[in-house]
């Protein structure tokens, strides 16, 4: 049974660029700012998490998310600050510990490591990895993250970087341990991975029905008995846009949802997106759209379903404008949160 009173819910953003009133595009860095600015909403409506993904492409803005997470702990005071995801595979497992570090330093132990295998390639070759690599550059990365999120000092070989010996590694933080989670795409690996760490667990849904993703999660919970690690709360992560009228909220959300997922889809061999495949996810899938009733109960059945502690809403998809976004956050925080935690609580949830 769900506990509503620890859910938490968060916001997440790919760093999509904005749209201008007329249509134009805003620039990368003018795209940074205003996701700097949300973040400060988002703080200031009680929204309880935020994150940034990190992507190597032109049609996002951030590459570095710690760097605009540290700009966003500079003007809130108790949101946390996640990425979405960290690509620990074509990144130093030292950096990204040390970043992450500093980053709950400086925000007074507000940092979340979100890592994962990144479903894009471009930070592979960028970085000089190779493809062929992707699923052991990944576990062995992991394995070394894990010794040193101990902070205490490592010592540790692979492959794919040089060993340590004894080393330390700084800054420590406060609390003695990264918050950090294991992004997953869907396969049960990935599930059992995570399990055998004592990570927690985000699950993307950006696609189909949730119910399938339950066996998924039971599949967790089974192996955190199995290995004897905490059977941590799950969450979830999708995609979605709020407005105060219906009808806007489906044609912003269709018109840029649209664009984006078939932009992607090129490099991919997908068929461009249908408006039935869009209005199928907006009434029975993973894009949760609509006006805040219309969104609140479905995000409400997907989080009793699947027993969650924490649900995300990615939002920003495509190139919306800044007011469309900020209004988005504005009613998913006073509208779409506290009637989910409504309609759980009229169904049994506890208090």
């Amino acid at each position: 049974m769900v506990n509503v009173d620890k859910l938490e819910f968060g916001i997440e953003t790919f760093g999509d660029i904005v749209a201008n009133e007329d249509g134009s595009l805003k620039s990368a860095a003018e795209s940074i700012r205003q996701i700097v600015h949300e973040g400060e909403i988002a703080d200031k409506y009680g929204i309880d998490v935020i994150g940034v993904g990190e992507h190597h492409r032109p049609d996002y803005s951030v590459s570095s998310p710690e760097t605009v997470l540290a700009a966003i702990a500079s003007v809130t005071q108790k949101i946390k600050l996640a990425t979405a995801v960290t690509v620990l595979s074509s990144d130093d497992p030292v950096r990204v510990y040390e970043r992450f570090a500093t980053l709950d330093g400086l925000s007074n132990g507000r940092a979340q490591v979100m890592l994962g295998r990144g479903s894009f390639t471009e930070s592979f070759p960028l970085f000089g990895y190779d493809l062929t690599d992707y699923d052991d550059l990944f576990n062995e990365k992991l394995e070394l993250f894990d010794k040193l999120r101990t902070e205490k000092a490592v010592t540790w070989s692979g492959k794919f970087r040089a060993a340590l010996k004894e080393q330390e590694v700084y800054p420590k933080t406060e609390r003695g341990k990264l918050e950090t989670y294991i992004g997953i795409g869907g396969s049960p690996e990935s599930i059992i991975r995570a399990a055998r760490f004592g990570y927690k667990v985000i699950i993307a849904i950006i696609g189909g029905q949730a119910d399938r993703f339950k066996p998924y999660i039971d599949l967790y919970h089974k192996a955190n008995q199995k290995f004897g690690t905490p059977d941590l709360p799950i969450a979830v992560h999708s995609h979605g846009f709020v407005a105060d009228d219906n009808h806007e909220a489906v044609e912003v959300a269709f018109k840029n949802i649209k664009a984006n997922f078939d932009r992607i889809g090129l490099t991919r061999g997908w068929a461009p997106m249908s408006r039935e495949q869009f209005d199928s996810e907006t009434k029975v899938g993973s894009f949760y759209v609509g006006d805040p009733e219309t969104v609140a109960q479905r995000i409400a059945r997907t989080i009793d379903l699947l027993n969650l502690g924490r649900f995300d809403l990615v939002y920003g998809a495509g190139n919306q404008t800044a007011a469309q976004r900020e209004r988005m956050i504005e009613l998913y925080a006073t509208k779409v949160i506290p009637r989910v935690k409504e309609i759980l609580k009229s169904k049994g949830g506890a208090e």
